[in-house]
């Protein structure tokens, strides 16, 4: 499949509108040219919002039957154009055909399971005579909209992130304002046009392409803007707490997660899953494994299995159904994680296998011996590096898997169901998986951290809550 370099627009108030600045969508992989998107102004993104302020009362007043009926439509749209979802996916960011297709996948039932939730957003009756005299009161609390949402998505995964923004909006009745990362912003014109293509009403959804530095701070300034759904670095989640004002903040921020491998557990099966989730999405993923603790026992079987799994971890072409890896999103980021590692490496670290980089391909590395004061060892990666740590027991496994600023999620492998309530208890995550990975989601489950990982929930459920607010109804009945 062939990419027709013709310029996107972006929508604008159910506009499709283009400009003549424009921004460049390269691929990663080879810098050659994919297409183009408008470079939005100022101008512009007032427009979009004054268009939101509009868009805000219409999508209030739709039944819940039409929000399920044109988040399914949009939904079925996407099932029936995957592969050239899955296509612009890959070739746009980062991962390889098979991730972009396990993207396109997940991002469909994102939105199904948003199109049934909407019929699910319930009140409750407030027994208003538990307090005396208010024996003639009755009454109950409903959640309604709260008006308009802006949403700043990541590049790495760039539909899937924006539907888990998008399909919770829409299905409570809001309006939303997407800006998508700027080198990824063609997946996220794509959902805007499957949800065009399903009717949905002109300014409840615009999707504005361009700079953050243009058009950012208008965005998360504005009074209009009643909540700001965020997923990204932590230094530009807290510029957006700072700037935003009195409004409701979600902030996913990334982390640097642990796995505890203990000397009970299913070797094979740890392996495995640690170096999925070491290196999908060439390490670019928040959930991605960066920090394995394991039991001294099993330690070096441990290491020469993961070695020898990382070894065979085939790196090249992302359009190729034989690839596993791909490049990172850009020859910046693949120079960060270069000298993120030699700097380990300068203090002590030791290399076992990987550390070499090729303009935007870094090969997926696993490093041994790293000093707690190494930028690597307490900060984000976001690259396909993982550090291994031995460690004598689970006790010594938790307070170093606590030792960082991150806590989104963890895993633990063991069979021992005591020591897994103990790593539940006493992990500061907001997730812990069990016999897995710290990479494994479902996207109807609460998703979030703690710590500096960030502020609020995601998940269909749970977005929706931030994305409503309860009204209180009294009446006072003459008796």
């Amino acid at each position: 499949m062939t990419v027709q370099i013709r310029g996107q627009k972006m929508l604008i108030g159910g506009k499709w509108v283009g400009r003549d600045e424009i921004i460049e969508v390269r691929d990663p992989q080879d810098n050659s040219l994919i297409d183009t998107v408008p470079a939005a102004s100022k101008e512009d993104m007032l427009q979009c919002i004054e268009e939101a302020k509009e868009g805000a009362k219409i999508a209030a007043s739709m039944p819940v039957h039409e929000r399920i009926r044109v988040i399914n439509v949009a939904a079925d749209y996407i099932e029936e154009n995957k592969e050239k979802y899955a296509f612009i996916i890959s070739k746009e960011g980062s991962k390889t055909i098979r991730e972009a297709q396990k993207e396109a996948a997940r991002c469909i039932q994102t939105l199904r399971i948003s199109a049934e939730e909407a019929r699910r957003i319930n009140g409750e009756t407030i027994p208003f005579d538990q307090m005396p005299g208010s024996e003639n009161r009755v009454g109950y609390y409903y959640r309604f909209p709260i008006g308009i949402i802006a949403a700043i998505t990541p590049f790495n995964d760039p539909l899937n992130l924006v539907a888990h923004k998008v399909g919770p909006a829409i299905a409570s009745g809001n309006a939303i304002i997407v800006k998508p990362a700027t080198v990824t912003p063609l997946s996220a014109l794509l959902l805007a046009e499957a949800f065009s293509h399903a009717g949905l009403p002109p300014k409840v959804l615009s999707v504005i392409t361009g700079h953050g530095r243009e058009i950012g701070d208008i965005l998360v300034t504005h009074p209009a803007i009643r909540m700001i759904s965020f997923t990204g670095g932590l230094e530009a989640g807290e510029e957006i707490a700072r700037k935003a004002g009195l409004k409701k903040i979600g902030l996913e921020l990334g982390s640097n997660s642990p796995v505890i491998v203990l000397e009970d557990a299913d070797l094979e099966e740890a392996v495995e899953s640690s170096v999925s989730g070491a290196f999908w999405a060439a390490g670019q993923n928040c959930l991605g494994v960066q920090r394995i603790y394991i039991q001294d026992s099993i330690y070096e079987t441990f290491q020469k299995a993961f070695i020898s799994r990382t070894e065979q971890y085939s790196v090249g072409d992302k359009q190729s159904y034989q690839t596993d890896m791909g490049p990172l999103i850009t020859e910046k980021e693949a120079i960060r994680v270069e000298k993120m590692v030699e700097e380990a490496i300068g203090k002590g670290a030791f290399l076992l296998t990987g550390g070499q980089r090729n303009g935007a391909f870094y090969t997926p590395t696993v490093l041994t011996n790293v000093p707690e004061n190494c930028q690597i060892a307490k900060e984000e990666i976001f690259g396909p590096v993982v550090l291994l740590y031995p460690v004598g027991d689970l006790d010594e496994a938790i307070q170093k898997s606590n030792s960082v600023d991150y806590g989104l999620q963890a895993g633990i492998f063991t069979k021992n169901i005591e020591k897994a309530h103990k790593a539940i208890a006493q992990l500061d995550v907001g997730g812990i998986m069990i016999n897995d990975s710290s990479d494994y989601r479902i996207d109807a489950m609460p998703f979030g951290g703690v710590k500096k990982s960030g502020l609020g929930r995601e998940g269909i459920k749970f977005a929706l809550q931030e994305m409503t607010e309860p009204k209180v109804v009294c009446f006072k009945l003459n008796q």
